[in-house]
């Protein structure tokens, strides 16, 4: 959904950091134009819609490779059906998010629903998943499975749990309205159930960082 990255986004920018966007590829991010409807629109969303400079970074978004991540205090992978199919195949970014972690600025790493998918191929210096025994949460195969997108080729939940990481989540009637935030024990990793955590899960990490600079 759409308010997977703009909710995050404006929280950031309203907060005064620079914020860039990037996928893997580079160039234009594609956006599910049926989570802008006006049903389910956000105000954060209305305002995308109104954002010149926005949509400008969304059609030419950075690619991976030509980020260095250790120039960032905030790394934060966004959700969207989209991420099942490149996030979480990405050795690169793995790399680049395993480099980031180790690096003396040690930024805070973070995402919500289906971008958490991007953590599953970080490695740490013994060479294991940089995720296992860390609690984190993403989108539950329940709500998957209550949406009827089955076909996407990985579910957080399951992939989570393949990595080792201690998973935890709410449930509702329907998973859909329900939310969670988790930082893990080392307060390096916020990470956000689904499209309703990206505030939250934003907020989180601007308040891990100010107390890293209150220190």
């Amino acid at each position: 959904m759409a308010s997977e990255f703009t909710h995050a986004y404006y929280n950031f920018a309203d907060a005064g950091i620079d914020v860039d966007l990037a996928s893997i590829k580079g160039g234009e991010i594609p956006i599910d134009p049926q989570t802008l409807n006006y049903v389910i629109r956000t105000p954060e969303d209305e305002r995308f819609l109104n954002d010149s400079v926005l949509q400008g970074k969304v059609k030419h978004s950075i690619s991976v490779d030509g980020i260095d991540f250790m120039q960032y205090d905030i790394l934060f992978l966004a959700s969207g059906w989209g991420a099942a199919y490149d996030l979480g195949q990405s050795a690169e970014l793995g790399e680049k998010i395993s480099d980031a972690y180790y690096s003396s600025r040690k930024p805070l790493i973070g995402g919500v629903c289906h971008g958490v998918l991007g953590l599953i191929n970080a490695r740490n210096k013994d060479g294991g998943l940089l995720i296992t025994g860390r609690r984190m949460t993403g989108v539950t195969d329940k709500q998957i499975k209550e949406l009827g997108i089955e076909v996407t080729p990985l579910h957080p939940e399951t992939e989570l749990r393949k990595a080792g990481v201690l998973y935890e989540s709410q449930t509702a009637f329907r998973d859909f309205f329900a939310t969670h935030v988790v930082v893990d024990d080392e307060q390096r990793f916020v990470t956000g159930q689904n499209q309703n955590s990206g505030h939250e899960t934003s907020h989180g990490m601007m308040a891990l960082l100010a107390q890293r600079e209150r220190r």
